[in-house]
């Protein structure tokens, strides 16, 4: 099922989507939806980002080849951050580039969406606070974040965060494509699977620090080819299973 947030005429919400059909559904981004009566066409509508959450938890350094790349150490915990909610943007958005800095460099990124309450789960309680799973880019201000050495003000310029075009709620996390491509040239291209840290796990880690509430997401850390961008460029990131996220950068 896809989950799908939408902006159509005068009134916004969330849907699911059939095809190219939007159904309309009743409540917010958690479990336990239903379908309205209403429904209306994808190409009569704008995708938004799917989710507005609390807090977007980031994770560093979660790809043993990323590990390699950089000839860094594997870590023994999770290592987490945090982007605030004026970082996301939806599918189709426009990333800033700051006037701040001197180097942005994108890093594709799976998201875990949250759809249940999470505090102090377990690794076997924590898939029933999943509901699905998104495509996400964590926008970073390199330079900044070198010169800061702690990473607040690096990740969390407004849009440094495009997450989309939808929530996927049928797909097993564990071995999934992750693509990035900069100007139609694949720049990332690796697997899930070769996360150090995997999503139950990360879900548990992070709801044993603090509550997870719905609509929260976790970004689950990047492949290697991290790499620059400059204003005018377009994103896409593919993961396998969810769809194809885009974006541009603009000053």
């Amino acid at each position: 099922m896809r989950i799908v947030r939408y902006e159509h005429g005068q009134d916004s919400g969330f849907g699911i989507l059939h095809d190219e059909v939007i159904n309309e559904i009743e409540g917010s981004s958690g479990k336990g939806l239903y379908e309205s009566e209403n429904s209306f066409p994808l190409n009569e509508s704008r995708l938004l980002a799917p989710v507005v959450p609390t807090k977007v938890v980031a994770v560093g350094l979660n790809y043993r080849d990323h590990a390699e790349e950089l000839n860094m150490e594997i870590p023994d915990n999770p290592i987490i951050f945090i982007k605030v909610p004026n970082t996301v943007i939806g599918p189709g958005g426009k990333v800033c580039y700051p006037s701040q800095s001197e180097q942005v460099d994108y890093e594709a990124e799976l998201g875990i969406v949250i759809g249940r309450t999470a505090y102090k789960v377990s690794e076997e309680e924590a898939e029933e606070s999943i509901l699905g799973y998104t495509c996400a880019l964590d926008m970073t201000a390199r330079d900044l974040q070198r010169a800061d050495v702690q990473w607040s003000r690096a990740k969390n310029f407004d849009t440094f965060c495009p997450l989309g075009p939808w929530i996927e709620t049928a797909v097993d996390p564990e071995d999934l494509a992750i693509e990035l491509r900069l100007n139609g040239e694949v720049r990332q291209s690796s697997r899930t699977s070769r996360m150090i840290f995997k999503p139950l796990q990360l879900v548990s880690f992070v709801s044993d620090i603090m509550t997870l509430h719905p609509g929260d997401v976790i970004i689950t850390g990047t492949p290697p080819g991290v790499g620059e961008v400059k204003p005018g460029d377009e994103l896409e990131v593919e993961i396998e299973g969810i769809g194809t996220l885009n974006t541009s950068i603009t000053i």
